[in-house]
C-alpha cells in the first residue's frame, strides 16, 4: 500500500509541476485543442491526397521496375538463344561451304585429268596426223625425187652420148637408176 500512497503523491507532484509549466509557457486548452483538430485536418488531407498518391506512384514504378527486369532477363534470354542460332547457322554454312569448295576441288581434278586425257589424246592423233603427213611427204618426195634424177639423168646421158633417146631408152635408165637408189 506504500507504494500506492507514493505513486499518488508522486502524480500530484507531476500534475502541480505540469500545472505550473503550462502557466510559465502560456498553454491555452482551446488553443491546444483546436490546433490539434487542424493537425489531424491536415494530416488527413495529406495522407489523402499526397501520400497516398505519393504511395500509389512508388507502387506503380516498383511494379514497372520489376516488370523491366524481368522483360530485361527474358530479353538476355532470348539474346542467348538468338546467339546460339546465329553462331549455329554459321557453322552451318561454314561447314557446307567447306563442303562445297571440297566438292568443287573434287570436280576440278575430274575436269582436269579428263582434259589432260583429251589433250594428250589429241596431242598423240595430231602427232600420228603429222607423223603419217610426213611419211606421205617423205613418199611424194622420193618419187618425185625418182622422177626428177631419172630425167636428170636421161638428159645427162642424152648430152653425154649426143643421141636423142627413145622413149624405152628413158624408161629402162630411169628403172635403172631407181633400183640403184633403192639399194
Amino acid at each position: 500500500m506504500l507504494s500506492f500512497i507514493f505513486l499518488a503523491n508522486v502524480a500530484t507532484d507531476l500534475a502541480e509541476s505540469a500545472q505550473q509549466t503550462a502557466k510559465t509557457f502560456g498553454w491555452n486548452t482551446p488553443h491546444f485543442v483546436a490546433q490539434v483538430i487542424s493537425f489531424c485536418i491536415v494530416a488527413v488531407l495529406l495522407h489523402r491526397f499526397a501520400y497516398k498518391p505519393v504511395l500509389q506512384a512508388l507502387a506503380d514504378r516498383k511494379e514497372q521496375i520489376a516488370e523491366s527486369l524481368a522483360n530485361a532477363d527474358k530479353i538476355k534470354a532470348e539474346l542467348a538463344r538468338t546467339e546460339a542460332a546465329r553462331q549455329e547457322v554459321l557453322n552451318q554454312a561454314s561447314n557446307q561451304a567447306n563442303q562445297m569448295i571440297a566438292e568443287a576441288r573434287v570436280a576440278a581434278s575430274k575436269f582436269l585429268e579428263a582434259e589432260s586425257q583429251k589433250a594428250i589424246a589429241t596431242a598423240e592423233q595430231i602427232i600420228t596426223k603429222a607423223s603419217q603427213a610426213a611419211e606421205a611427204d617423205r613418199a611424194r618426195m622420193l618419187v618425185e625425187l625418182k622422177q626428177e634424177i631419172g630425167r636428170l639423168v636421161v638428159e645427162t646421158t642424152a648430152k653425154v652420148s649426143g643421141k636423142i633417146l627413145t622413149v624405152d631408152d628413158q624408161r629402162r635408165l630411169i628403172e635403172e637408176t631407181n633400183k640403184q637408189l633403192a639399194a
